[in-house]
């Protein structure tokens, strides 16, 4: 095992990495930009370093000043949390060369699966499904000849990089003529790779994600899946699991088709093997997220089975945890502090931030109370994930969670969440991607 972790990240997951740590007993160190001087995790590290500056470029993105914490702090391994350098394979192996160790899979799985074009073929190969695409687009030309021989509509989309960024829905051909460059322009920016592929769309698909472990020794393990169709303009609102209204026996069948190719593979730490279901059953990859998800504490709570300690395990050369059983139901909001109708982050001080203390009930923030929700970063305040006997024990332990959530200072989608659970759709499973898009709240 690790003597001393550096978290590399902020908020919610560094401080679940110190809890693990703290768990394992094994030293942690966070760090932390200007802005981040008085989050509450710091104080529950071993030892708290500062970053320069308060924007992530400076700070978080900043790798020069990352390698030089790692090597002041004397940590012999590297949490990179997600978002941030989590899936740069630059970071990862610029760790190993300080001759420290990169707690996520190895370099060349994060090139590997970065890159869609290739991680969809990949998966192919080995007999995962797969919905209609093409290779990497050389030009706009060769990207009409694929759309006049698939058909719209399609989905055009960056070759690298996620998040919705560079993302376009195509009707026709006057789409894709207005969309190539400007998204092509945009993962450029953001990827620093301009390539685009184009991929069928599906109407009013479900979004089904399965958690998996490889040990890059062939060995791998499902955790069953998470069920994320509740998003807004991508970014996933609301996460659970297992997935309501859906056939077990296919749940079962696709996740065991990614334990075998995983292990196949030889993928080695932990992984997310993303996927649509089509309106009519049929299921295709989406991507591989090689890095913990932001989700992980909904496969927690079904499981029992502490993800980001096991992660840390299995860097360490630890053995593959046996699959627990599914037990019970677990769902997760995301509480982000944003206006309510425009959905822009909202900035200020916590006056008052009290999350509710309930049987039943986890919260994973990085804030407290009298800290500043500052505009440098992902405007998310909390998780909160509740689990019960049944779906319906698990949505209203979260609704009577959210209703004892005390914020001040800044707007919340709060009231957003509550409507949600509330809702018929939602609590007979109807819910599909567009689901946030197609209600009035």
């Amino acid at each position: 095992m690790f003597h001393r972790v550096l978290i590399a990240n902020r908020g919610a997951i560094a401080r679940r990495v110190i809890q693990a740590c703290n768990a394992l007993g094994v030293e942690s160190v966070a760090l932390y930009s200007e802005a981040d001087a008085d989050a509450p995790y710091l104080a529950e590290a071993t030892r708290a370093l500062p970053l320069p500056g308060v924007k992530a470029a400076d700070s978080y993105l900043n790798m020069p000043a990352l390698l030089g914490r790692l090597a002041e702090s004397g940590a012999d391994a590297v949490h990179p949390g997600y978002g941030f350098l989590s899936e740069s394979a630059g970071f990862a192996r610029a760790v190993a060369d300080a001759g420290a160790h990169f707690i996520g899979p190895a370099p060349h799985w994060l090139e590997r699966m970065g890159d869609k074009v290739a991680a969809r073929a990949l998966m192919a190969e080995r007999g995962f499904p797969v919905f209609a695409g093409s290779g990497a687009l050389e030009s706009l030309r060769e990207a009409r000849d694929f759309a006049a021989e698939a058909g719209y509509p399609l989905m055009l989309k960056p070759v690298g990089g996620g998040g919705g960024i560079g993302m376009q829905v195509l009707r026709d051909d006057a789409d894709l003529a207005a969309a190539f460059e400007r998204c092509a322009r945009l993962a450029d920016a953001a990827f620093a790779d301009p390539r685009l592929f184009l991929e069928t769309f599906c109407m009013a698909p479900r979004h089904v994600e399965i958690q998996v472990l490889g040990d890059g020794a062939g060995g791998a393990v499902h955790l069953y899946e998470r069920a994320c169709s509740l998003q807004l303009r991508h970014p996933k609102v609301v996460e659970e699991s297992p997935a309501p209204g859906l056939e077990r026996d296919a749940l079962d069948a696709l996740a065991m088709q990614a334990e075998r190719i995983t292990g196949e593979l030889g993928y080695d730490n932990v992984g997310t093997v993303e996927t649509l279901r089509a309106g009519d059953g049929r299921y295709g990859f989406l991507e591989m997220n090689t890095r913990v998800q932001v989700e992980h504490g909904v496969t927690e709570a079904v499981t029992g089975l502490d993800l980001v300690a096991t992660q840390i395990s299995l860097a360490a050369g630890g053995a593959l945890p046996a699959r627990p059983q599914l037990q019970g139901h677990a769902l997760e909001v995301r509480v982000y502090a944003e206006h309510p109708r425009t959905a822009l982050p909202s900035c200020g001080r916590l006056t008052r931030f009290r999350p509710p203390v309930m049987h039943g009930v986890r919260v994973d923030t990085g804030y407290a109370e009298g800290q500043t929700v500052t505009p440098y970063y992902d405007p998310l305040l909390a998780k909160v994930i509740g689990f019960g006997g049944s779906r319906e024990q698990a949505i209203g332990r979260v609704l009577v969670a959210l209703k004892g959530f005390e914020v001040l200072g800044v707007d919340t989608n709060m009231a957003l969440l509550r409507a949600v659970l509330q809702d018929d759709d939602f609590l007979a499973g109807r819910i599909d991607t567009g689901y946030l898009y197609s209600h009035r709240w």
